[in-house]
């Protein structure tokens, strides 16, 4: 009797972990990839399973979120696929054109595979991204109360 579950199936928490770290990934800056790399210290042999390659991916979207589906247009994706010596492979699909930027990610990912280096990569990297999220968030909620316009309706007594 066949078992349908993959063979290699990773934890839910593992999964949801990777997860959170690739959209950190995506929304990074070139300068925090890099910084985040740079302060992980000394890392393994890192080699190319595939060099970071820019294409474009067709979007599809749908009326009103359930009608039929219709192509929006095509956005600029560039991927990489790291291995590290100690066999781990990490994998980056970002917007935009920047090869060093998928290789980064990639790189990143493929770290954040192993138990000993997701409290660091939390540390260095995961923590300072939303921070910056976080703060810009503000910065934009604050100006957007600033323009706020209150309406109000004054009653005549008379009509």
């Amino acid at each position: 009797m066949p078992n349908d579950a993959p063979r290699h199936a990773s934890p839910p928490e593992h999964a949801a972990s990777r997860q959170r770290l690739m959209r950190c990934c995506a929304i990074a800056t070139d300068a925090e990839l890099a910084d985040a790399v740079a302060s992980l210290g000394p890392l393994p042999r890192i080699t190319d399973v595939r060099r970071p390659e820019t294409g474009l991916v067709m979007l599809r979207g749908r009326i009103g979120g359930d009608g039929a589906p219709f192509n929006v247009g095509e956005a600029t994706v560039t991927r990489a696929v790291v291995k590290l010596e100690t066999g781990e492979i990490g994998h980056a699909y970002l917007l935009g054109r920047s090869g060093e930027r998928a290789r980064l990610a990639a790189t990143i990912d493929a770290l954040g595979q192993t138990g000993a280096n997701r409290e660091r990569i939390d540390e260095a990297f995961i923590k300072p991204v939303t921070a910056r999220l976080a703060a810009e968030r503000q910065t934009r909620k604050a100006e957007t109360a600033a323009t706020r316009v209150n309406f109000f309706t004054l009653a005549r007594g008379e009509d």
